[in-house]
Order: C-alpha cells, then structure tokens, then sequence
C-alpha cells in the first residue's frame, strides 16, 4: 500500500492532462462513423427517409424524454433484427458499459409501464409501452472530416452525439430517466444517480445542509427544461409537460433559479473526504454516460473542490417530491424525482459550452470561413489559386 506523499502517487497525479476539455476521442468517432455508415447502407428507402434529416434541422436540438406524438427518426419497431443490433452497438460505444446496461433496463421497464398504466392508458397501452419506442436519427452528412450527429431517444432515453470534422465529439445533453424507482425490483437502473445524492445528504451535518438545501419545494422537473443551450439564468416551469397535478408557485420557481455565475447550494470545499469521495462518486456516475469521461474528470479534478457545488431542494425522504443539481465550471447535473410522489425520476448531464457540439461548431464554422474545408478543396479546381502551406489543416 502506498502513502499520500509516495513517488509512485505523485508520478500518477503528474501523469493526469489539467488542460480544458479537447472533446477529441478519435477511436470513438472512428468507430461509430463506419457504425453509421454501415448501417445507412443497409436502409431501404422508407427507412431512409424517416432516419435522415439535414444538419440544420430544428429537431436536431430536441431532445424531450417524454411520449411525443411528433418523434422523428426511424423506430425499432421498423428495423429488422441485425439492424436493432447495430443501433444498440452504436450506443455501446457512445456510453460506458456501466451505463449502456442502465439503458436496456430503462427501455424494459416500458413493460412494466405498461401492466402499471394499464387503466390510464388503456388500448393504448401496448403501443405506448414497449421497448422498441424509440427511434433513430441522423442529421447531417457521416463522412470522412465531415460534421454530422445521431440521436437514440424516446421515453426516458436521449444518447444524442455529435460529431464535428472527424475530430471533435460532443454526447451532452445525455438524459435518462425511471418509472417507477418505489419498489422498482430488479430493474432499478438509476438506484446509484438517486441514491449518491440521497446518501451526500445524509453525510451533512446541520451547518452543510442548511448550506445545500436551497429550498424546501422540488421543481417538477429540470431547472434548465430542455432548452437547447443553458443561459446564464433560468426558471424551472410551473408545472412539467402534460403533468399538471404536480405544481409549484412563482415564489418556488425565484427561490429554485439557476444562476451559472453564482452556484448554489454548498461548495466541495466545505465536505469532509468522505464526503468530497461521494460527490466525486456521484458524478462519475453521470460522467459514464460521456465517451470524453476522462478529459471531464481531469478537468474537475484540475478544477477542485471550490468550483463543484452540490444543491438540494424538496424533500429529503425517499417517496417525496425531491430534487438536487451538481454545478461546476463546465458541466451541470440535474436529477428531479417530483410528480407521482417521488416516483418518476428524470436526469440529465449538460455541458454549458458544448451542448450539441455547440463550441466546436462555432470553432470550425470561423476555420472554414478562414481557410476553407479539406472537403471543398476535393471538388475545387486550384487554377487562380496560390498554394498555401497547411491550407484548411489545423
């Protein structure tokens, strides 16, 4: 066993990247842009047209985790049994192990929703609940240095990736989500993303929980909704889309807003190393679902405590309304487990600046507009042109 001061130690906390977050993972995009590819090219033509959209598509932000009747992409149920298999591989790739396996138990507790909301739903009920609801999309053009993204979503489900130039990948906004987490059984996929937060609450003593409670009302769902890019303020709503019966008050929204240059809640700094090694635990729980995971933590970690914030609103018992937020430089997490009595669980992991690519995109965008892109240079004549050293590489 070796001490905090040993060689071995500090060679291995030398050896960890502290440089803001490259979102270049090479191997990844590699791999799910042949995994794309392959499997266009097994797409009939109906598929095709339900599967791809322009990159500039609007709903190509829309990451809602809730039944839509306006879904796009190409469903499970319209996929034959190899291509079932390469959509799921695809999403493999995209998250850890860990995780992917939280995805398939999430995707099978739509049975158990279905014998649940058996009455409420009705004849409707086997074709709202089954696990093979949820659809893929791609936006944009999968090619070789070439920007384009894919999204797995449906009920409690958003894998949404994208891809900019073959050299950056964003995965955020990552959401998932569970019905029921009461008595769940074995299908308890989220139990540890709700039950760290639940166990770092229990750790406070009454000077850190007056600190990280910051109300005692839970907001019905995310703080951020589901906007595309997170602003620099933002109200939860009254109540969460097509579940009235769960409300808070416009006083509960102002003392639940989030604020990205003034976290809320109690800072890492003031927890004990017990405490700091859940909240890390915590987050690496959300971290799983990033394929960038790595660089995240190097940046938390090159960050420290100071810049980690963990705040916590609604109940504090399991089976009430409750809700808490992890809020650091770059990333925020959202869990909320509200309507239905603290029994319909949603989370979500964003990045301020790289939602949707977003920061990358913009990089790239101002690039071409510079320099133009490797792509156009393939079906552009050089005639009338000087030759430039490293024209469009970076």
């Amino acid at each position: 066993m070796i001490n905090d001061d040993s060689p071995a130690l500090i060679r291995t906390r030398l050896d960890v990247p502290t440089q803001e977050p490259a979102h270049e993972h090479a191997e990844t995009i590699q791999k799910l842009l042949v995994g794309v590819i392959g499997l266009i090219d097994t797409l009939s033509a109906e598929q095709k047209s339900a599967a791809l959209f322009g990159f500039d598509d609007d709903r190509r932000l829309d990451w809602d985790i809730i039944p839509k009747p306006d879904r796009i992409g190409v469903s499970l149920h319209n996929l034959d049994r190899h291509q079932k298999v390469v959509v799921l591989e695809l999403v493999r790739m995209s998250v850890s192990y860990e995780v992917y396996t939280k995805i398939l138990a999430i995707m099978q507790l739509e049975h158990v929703l279905r014998a649940r909301e058996a009455d409420f739903l009705g004849i409707a009920a086997p074709l709202w609940r089954t696990s093979d609801t949820y659809f893929f999309s791609v936006f944009g053009r999968p090619g070789f240095e070439d920007t384009w993204s894919f999204r797995f979503l449906g009920h409690h489900v958003c894998v949404n990736i994208t891809i900019v130039n073959q050299r950056w990948i964003s995965a955020t906004p990552s959401a998932l989500g569970q019905q029921p987490t009461l008595d769940a059984g074995v299908l308890n996929p989220l139990a540890a993303d709700e039950g760290l937060g639940f166990e770092l609450l229990g750790s406070l003593d009454d000077e850190q929980r007056s600190a990280a409670v910051i109300h005692d009302v839970a907001p019905a769902d995310f703080v951020t909704r589901q906007v595309p890019r997170i602003g620099a303020l933002e109200y939860p709503d009254h109540y969460d889309l097509g579940m009235p019966q769960y409300q808070i008050t416009t006083a509960d929204r102002r003392a639940l807003a989030f604020v990205r240059d003034a976290p809320s809640g109690i800072s890492a700094e003031r927890l004990d190393d017990r405490q700091r090694a859940i909240l890390d635990a915590l987050l690496d729980t959300f971290l799983g679902r990033l394929p960038d995971a790595f660089e995240y933590r190097a940046r938390l970690d090159a960050d420290g405590p100071a810049h980690v914030h963990f705040a916590w609103a609604g109940g504090q018992d399991r089976g009430t309304p409750h809700y808490f937020r992890i809020h650091t430089r770059s990333l925020l997490v959202e869990l909320v487990n509200a309507v239905d009595s603290g029994n319909h669980l949603h989370s979500v992991i964003r990045d301020f600046d790289h939602d949707f690519g977003d920061d990358s995109l913009r990089r790239y965008a101002a690039h071409v507009d510079q320099v133009g892109s490797h792509l156009s240079t393939r079906t552009t004549s050089s005639e009338g042109t000087d030759l430039q050293a490293n024209d469009w590489s970076w």
